[in-house]
C-alpha cells in the first residue's frame, strides 16, 4: 500500500500542496514550524477521517483562508492499494449559520462518492509515530481510548459503525439525563438509548479487548529486545463495566490491574442484557449527576511491566515508568500496531514518523529505521539530517520544507 499523490488545500499552513510521493523512504526536513508534520497529519485524517492533533477540525482550516473568504480546506490523496488505485477526499467546511455562528461540516468522498467515517475502513492504513505518542501511556484515559478507536476504525468498519452508534446514543440519553434533572418526569424515557448503548457497546467492548490481547503478544516481543530481555511488557484492558465483578465492585473495576475478559459461559446476547440492566439500575444516581456513568466511554487500559527475573513484580507505566520506559512501551506498541495491521488487512500500512528520532537512543534508533526497509512507503520528519546514517541517506527521498514549501533532494 503506498500513496501515489497527495493534494492539500488551504490545509493548516498550506494554501496548496501537490506531492508525487515515492515509492521509497521519504525524509521531510527543515526548522520546526515549516510544514513538516502537517504533511503527516493529513495522511492521518484521510485514514481515520480526524485528526490527531486536534479534535477541532476547525483549526485544521488555513487561518487566512477565512480572511479571504474562504473557510474550508481540503486533503485528497490517490492510494494505491492491492495494484488498484483509488481516490479518497476529506473536505472541512466552516458553514456561517443566520445567526451568525458558524458550523463545521466535513465530507468524506471514496471515488467521489461520498462516505461515511465507517467506510474509510481498510482504505488507506497508516501507523503514526510522534513524540506526542507518549501521551498514550503517560496521559489521560481519554487518549487511550481514542488510541484504540483510531487504529480499529482502519480496518473494522463494523467496529466503526457500532462506535458512532453508541456515542450518538449516549449524547442523547446524557442529554435526557439532563433533562429529567432539572425538569423530572419518567425515567422510562431512557429506555430507548440504554438498548442501544448495550447492544453497540458489547461490540466496541469485545473488539478493544481482542485488540489488546494481540498487540500485548507483539509489543512484548519487541519491548524485551529493545531492553535486552531485562523487562517484560503487558497491555491489559481495563473495562470501565465488568460483567464478571462481584455485585459490590459492578460498576468500576478495582485496583487490580489483572483482567480476563468476561466469564465465558457469558455470550454477546448475556452481555447486552446485564449492560442494559446495570444502566437502569444506575438510573436514579445518573439522573442525579446528569451523565451516564458507566459503559466503554469510561473504559481504561494499562501499561504494565516487569523485570525479567523478579517474577509477579509489575509495574503500571502511566504511575510508575521513568520517561524512558514510556517511550520504549510506546515504540513497541507502534511497532505491534504494524504488524497487526498488516495481518489484518493483508497490506503493509504506511508508517509515518514524526521527529521520534531525536527522542530515541542509538539503539531504538536503529532498530526503528530497521523496520523502515520492510515498508512499501514510510514518511519520516527531522530537524536534523544527521541523526540518519548516511546509508539510509542514500537510499532515501530527502525533501526540505520551508515555510510549507518543498524542495526535492537538494542535498
Amino acid at each position: 500500500m503506498y500513496i501515489r499523490y497527495l493534494s492539500l488545500t488551504n490545509f493548516r499552513n498550506y494554501a496548496r500542496l501537490e506531492l508525487a510521493l515515492p515509492e521509497r523512504p521519504l525524509l521531510l526536513y527543515g526548522d520546526n514550524a515549516q510544514g513538516k508534520t502537517s504533511v503527516l497529519e493529513a495522511i492521518y485524517l484521510l485514514a481515520t477521517g480526524s485528526s490527531p492533533l486536534t479534535s477541532l477540525d476547525r483549526e485544521l482550516i488555513r487561518w487566512a483562508a477565512n480572511a479571504e473568504g474562504l473557510p474550508y480546506a481540503r486533503v485528497w490523496a490517490e492510494v494505491v492499494r492491492g495494484g488498484r488505485s483509488q481516490e479518497i477526499e476529506v473536505i472541512l467546511e466552516n458553514k456561517p449559520q443566520p445567526n451568525g455562528s458558524s458550523r463545521m461540516q466535513k465530507t468524506i468522498r471514496i471515488d467521489r462518492a461520498r462516505k461515511q467515517r465507517a467506510e474509510l475502513a481498510g482504505r488507506l492504513n497508516v501507523v503514526l509515530f510522534m513524540p506526542q505518542s507518549i501521551e498514550i501511556v503517560a496521559g489521560p484515559p481519554a487518549v487511550r481510548r481514542r488510541y484504540l478507536d483510531d487504529t480499529l476504525c482502519q480496518v473494522d468498519s463494523v467496529y466503526c459503525a457500532a462506535l458512532e452508534r453508541y456515542n450518538q446514543a449516549l449524547r442523547q440519553r446524557n442529554a435526557v439525563l439532563r433533562y429529567l434533572q432539572s425538569e423530572g418526569g419518567d425515567p422510562n424515557q431512557l429506555a430507548p438509548f440504554e438498548s442501544v448503548l448495550a447492544q453497540q457497546g458489547v461490540i466496541v467492548a469485545n473488539g478493544r479487548r481482542q485488540l489488546l490481547a494481540t498487540l500485548s503478544t507483539y509489543a512484548d516481543r519487541v519491548h524485551q529486545r529493545l531492553t535486552g530481555q531485562a523487562e517484560w511488557l503487558r497491555l491489559i484492558y481495563h473495562p470501565n463495566f465488568d460483567p464478571a465483578a462481584p455485585p459490590g465492585a459492578r460498576y468500576q473495576m478495582g485496583l487490580n490491574l489483572s483482567y480476563h475478559g468476561p466469564p465465558t459461559e457469558i455470550g454477546e446476547e448475556g452481555l447486552m442484557r446485564v449492560f442494559q440492566k446495570a444502566l437502569e439500575a444506575r438510573r436514579n444516581e445518573e439522573i442525579q449527576r446528569g451523565v451516564t456513568l458507566i459503559g466503554p466511554h469510561r473504559d481504561e487500559m494499562h501499561f504494565v511491566i516487569g523485570n525479567s527475573t523478579q517474577g509477579t513484580h509489575e509495574v503500571n507505566l502511566r504511575t510508575y515508568g521513568s520517561r524512558g520506559q514510556q517511550r520504549t512501551a510506546v515504540l513497541a506498541l507502534k511497532l505491534a500496531e504494524l504488524t497487526w495491521m498488516q495481518e489484518q488487512t493483508g497490506e503493509t500500512p504506511i508508517l509515518l514518523l514524526d521527529e521520534v528520532l531525536a527522542e530515541l537512543d542509538a539503539t531504538r534508533r536503529r532498530y526503528l529505521l530497521e523496520q523502515v526497509d520492510n515498508i512499501e512507503q514510510a514518511l519520516l520528519t527531522a530537524t536534523d539530517l544527521e541523526m540518519f546514517e548516511p546509508a539510509f541517506r542514500q537510499q532515501a527521498a530527502l525533501w526540505k520544507i520551508h515555510a510549507g514549501r518543498m524542495t526535492e533532494n537538494p542535498a
